[in-house]
């Protein structure tokens, strides 16, 4: 069976207790809620360096279908799945179909910016990876909101649906790709 490699983030402030990203997946997990084919890389340090070098050289060791990256923005008020990573004057975007993979969500978007820190840098450095090795692998980095009472719940029904839509794609047949 085709792997789904989900990783998160620890906290990066002095004052965060958690990450949201970490917390989503920490949930789901407890919940049994995750694809059976998911493996789990949790508390990524953030870090310029080692986050790119931890979740690539797992890539390398696992040969995942999908790897889907996520991160907390913590000023967003939606599950974000990001097209696309930069660096410099340099874009590169995710071959995934974003549109198809959050038809039916209700507290999901897509966005056009990774932001300008970690998360973008990581986003990046992954989406480089697989252009550069022409690995299989599929990209995806999500963004999760703060966590709260009120969004909690639409918040992991949306990415629960999200991961088990990758899950039977990559199950299934090749992942479908942007035209």
């Amino acid at each position: 069976m085709s792997t789904i490699l989900i990783t998160s983030f620890a906290p990066w402030k002095a004052y965060q207790r958690s990450n949201a990203s970490d917390d989503l997946l920490a949930s789901l997990q407890q919940r049994q809620e995750l694809p059976d084919n998911a493996i789990l890389m949790r508390q990524v340090p953030v870090n310029f360096h080692l986050a790119p070098c931890h979740i690539i050289a797992k890539l390398v060791e696992l040969r995942p279908a999908v790897v889907v990256c996520c991160g907390m923005a913590e000023k967003r008020q939606r599950l974000s799945l990001e097209l696309n990573g930069c660096c410099e004057e340099k874009v590169l975007k995710t071959a995934l179909n974003l549109s198809d993979l959050m038809a039916g969500t209700r507290l999901t978007e897509i966005s056009h910016c990774a932001g300008t820190y970690v998360c973008n840098h990581l986003y990046f450095k992954v989406l480089e990876f697989i252009q550069q090795t022409r690995c299989s692998t599929q990209a995806l980095f999500i963004h999760v909101p703060p966590l709260n009472l009120l969004n909690q719940e639409f918040i992991a029904a949306d990415f629960t649906l999200i991961l088990r839509r990758l899950s039977l794609a990559a199950a299934t047949s090749p992942l479908q790709q942007v035209a």
